[in-house]
């Protein structure tokens, strides 16, 4: 129960975090482009050295080797959620053939049906519950589910460059900075870099994270306080898709692994990784590389509100209850 109140303790710093963004976009604090310069920040910056801080202090051998179930939950959770994407998305964008405006709208809702917003929001909850520790599973679980996001997830949501082909464009996303930074510090800490690494540098990885979930959630708020709210509570498909995100698609995630007799720990990573809302990536990416963010705006302002109590509550039931 202590866990379950400190979760819902983070979420609430979490929607706080918003609350700001909002309000500063709203009174017009920020320049109208400030999520752009944002979006880049995370990112370019803040998340690429949260991700190489963790893997090179905590990533050697011994704990890759231990925690290697890890990566293979995460593994086959992702690859069964890209392959249940395909239909559900033709459900909300039936018609995604007969413009590329269409298309793009299915690839959104594509994207939030595979992923939750395991990175920046589970990334906050994980740290802010657990610790650094524990974070270092968190990756570990999330190692290919980040790669599969990066190529495949990120094709779906960068615009396509005119006459590109399809192996450039899924290399945009593979090489995007956070995964990088994520495979060159596994790299690092197996071959025991850190040792030769000076403290400073150390320091300014450890500060730039701890940057990470604040400025995602600040941005999100941004991001909503640029739309009318009528305009994005309009869109009725994005509750749908909410609940499927938040309550249907954990719940039977997390049920099939307490059936098989999954450790709670692992219970709880699927969680956090999967029952996290929609949306962040579908404003970050597209801001950053001129896409459409009205969709993920409506995503992220709906989902966010109601992950605030989903998640404390699926936690409830399905780590502490069950």
């Amino acid at each position: 129960m202590d866990i379950f109140f400190l979760t819902l303790n983070q979420m609430l710093l979490m929607f706080t975090f918003i609350l700001i963004g909002f309000l500063l976009r709203k009174t017009k604090i920020l320049p109208e482009n400030a999520y752009v310069t944002m979006s880049r920040l995370e990112t370019y910056i803040f998340l690429p050295a949260l991700n190489l801080f963790n893997q090179m202090t905590k990533c050697n051998v011994e704990t890759f080797l231990n925690n290697s179930v890890l990566i293979l939950y995460g593994t086959v959770i992702v690859i069964a959620a890209v392959v249940l994407a395909y239909p559900l998305s033709r459900l909300f964008v039936p018609d995604f053939r007969k413009s590329p405006q269409a298309a793009y709208q299915r690839n959104i809702y594509k994207y939030a049906l595979t992923f939750g917003n395991y990175g920046y929001m589970g990334n906050f909850i994980i740290l802010g519950v657990w610790g650094s520790d524990m974070f270092y599973k968190y990756s570990m679980f999330n190692f290919i589910v980040g790669i599969i996001c990066s190529g495949w997830g990120l094709y779906t949501l960068i615009p396509k460059e005119q006459g590109a082909g399809i192996i450039k464009n899924v290399l945009k996303g593979i090489l995007a900075p956070p995964l990088l930074a994520l495979i060159l510090g596994v790299i690092a800490g197996l071959v025991g870099v850190r040792q030769y690494v000076p403290d400073f540098l150390i320091t300014a990885m450890e500060n730039a994270g701890n940057c990470m979930g604040p400025v995602a959630m600040v941005l999100a708020g941004v991001v909503i306080g640029g739309y009318e709210f009528k305009s994005l509570f309009k869109i009725k498909k994005v509750y749908i898709v909410t609940v499927l995100r938040l309550i249907v698609i954990p719940a039977v995630i997390v049920s099939i692994l307490k059936l098989i007799g999954t450790s709670d720990e692992i219970v709880a990573l699927a969680l956090i990784a999967f029952a996290t809302p929609l949306g962040m990536n579908t404003i970050v990416y597209p801001a950053a590389y001129g896409g459409d963010t009205k969709t993920g705006a409506a995503m992220t302002m709906i989902s966010h509100t109601l992950s605030v109590i989903t998640i404390p509550v699926m936690y409830l039931i399905f780590v502490v209850l069950l």
